[in-house]
């Protein structure tokens, strides 16, 4: 099992969504965040003062699935959200998961996602 960490631009939600249904994905966790990568945050001015706003607001979405679907998605995800290069386009994180229980059931693995 993979864990996905898919931390996005706020208006790509709506895309990701949408890709992660179609692959069935039985749950997420979203997450309001702010950050910076490799741009640093941008300047801005105030009555003629410039200044740098260094945290930007993103979007953070948890998912756990299969090591197959994990793959499937990821693909996607690079085809459909990369927009020509532009900076902050996101990060897919990608982690092993030895086990996960539905706490209602005593679920184990697969089955309790």
């Amino acid at each position: 099992m993979k864990k996905l960490e898919i931390v996005i631009k706020p208006e790509r939600l709506e895309d990701l969504k949408e890709i992660l249904n179609t692959c069935d994905v039985q749950g997420m966790m979203i997450t309001n965040i702010m950050g910076y990568g490799n741009q640093k945050g941008y300047q801005k001015s105030y009555r003629g003062t410039a200044y740098t706003v260094n945290f930007l607001p993103k979007i953070k979405v948890e998912t756990v699935t299969d090591a197959e679907t994990a793959g499937i998605i990821i693909k996607i995800i690079k085809d459909r959200l990369a927009v020509d290069d532009e900076i902050g386009g996101g990060k897919i994180f990608v982690y092993d998961v030895a086990d996960v229980i539905r706490i209602r059931t005593g679920d184990h693995g697969v089955a309790a996602i």
